[in-house]
């Protein structure tokens, strides 16, 4: 009888993913996909295009094969093969990953090069002392310093629709937004979940709400999807000014930013800020009950140590408590798109 030794390739692979991802995000930064979106090159041309050392470049380009991000064919790079979504075919890459398209995500990978592969570095030091270890230094308004800085704040924006679009699209199609008359989004960012709701249901007026640096952002954003007249910005701090009085109330990965007691006090302010009969929709990457299968949420927990004094991330059984402790009746969760799911509560 013959057994097969064990193999230490998981660790080796997990050990070592930094590799892989740091690939992926400097492919993001030096544009590699925005550029084969406009179509295939060849080891010379794209080397030359993207500024590539002559050492680097064909290790670096079938790398990105090898990790399915390109293709090759007839030594020709492209982004990887096509998909058909919604009867148009396209490429997947090409499609989250072309600058110029809308349905760019690489905000987020932009600013996890930019900013998180850095600050994960010191994950030790976090887990043994409880401390932020962003550019913050344990400021306790952690976004008041993000949004000190105008072109960081940008960034730290765009990386919010990045890694929320997928969610967005699905809330503002699955919710019966045809049972209400307003919407309000509290930590409304550059403004794509908004935005996404008020492009599939144009009955509906909303509101974003943010601190006062985001304005000129958000209403870009909103410009540039044609719904100003809809659409407006209201400045303020939700933990010390009113909350808009809308039929619908939203928090976008909102509340894996603060601590127990701040996460009790939104969702009791949402509470008394909504009508009878009001909505309060709540979503984050939510981990399973038995917090053993949703790694990418407890992974995120820890980016909330990182980069909060307080914040975590929490089951949906957490979710649920905290929304009927508030008052909210029919309280249900429903899994999103991806890896977030949403908590709905009603008034």
């Amino acid at each position: 009888m013959t057994t097969t030794a064990p193999q230490p390739d998981q660790i080796l692979q997990i050990g070592l993913a930094f590799w892989s991802s740091k690939t992926l995000l400097s492919a993001v930064e030096m544009e590699v996909f925005t550029e084969l979106a406009r179509g295939p090159h060849d080891l010379d041309s794209l080397t030359g295009r993207l500024g590539l050392y002559p050492r680097s470049a064909r290790d670096f380009l079938d790398a990105l094969v090898a990790l399915g991000f390109l293709d090759r064919h007839d030594g020709k790079y492209s982004n990887t093969p096509s998909r058909t979504i919604s009867s148009t075919s396209i490429t997947i890459t090409d499609y989250f990953l072309d600058k110029h398209k809308p349905s760019y995500i690489g905000g987020i990978l932009e600013m996890a090069n930019r900013r998180l592969f850095g600050h994960w570095n010191k994950l030790t030091t976090a887990l043994r002392t409880g401390q932020p270890q962003n550019e913050a230094h344990g400021d306790p308004d952690v976004f008041s310093t993000i949004y000190s800085d105008p072109q960081r704040l940008k960034g730290f924006l765009r990386a919010m629709t990045g890694i929320s679009r997928g969610a967005n699209i699905t809330i503002a199609s699955r919710f019966p937004w045809a049972n209400y008359k307003s919407v309000a989004d509290a930590g409304a960012a550059q403004g794509d979940l908004i935005v996404q709701v008020g492009l599939r249901n144009p009955h509906l007026s909303a509101v974003g709400f943010d601190l006062a640096e985001v304005a000129p952002i958000f209403e870009e954003y909103v410009e540039d999807h044609g719904l100003s007249s809809r659409v407006r910005f209201q400045p303020g701090n939700f933990f010390r000014d009113p909350l808009p009085k809308t039929d619908v109330i939203m928090m976008g990965h909102i509340l894996h930013d603060w601590n127990l007691e701040e996460k009790r006090f939104l969702i009791r302010k949402a509470w008394e800020a909504l009508p009878t009969g009001g909505a309060l929709i709540v979503y984050d990457a939510m981990i399973d009950d038995n917090r053993s299968k949703n790694s990418f949420g407890l992974l995120m927990s820890l980016n909330m140590l990182i980069e909060t004094p307080g914040g975590f991330d929490y089951t949906e059984a957490d979710c649920m408590g905290w929304l009927e402790e508030a008052g909210f009746s029919q309280a249900r969760v429903e899994h999103l798109s991806g890896l977030d799911s949403m908590a709905v509560g009603i008034k």
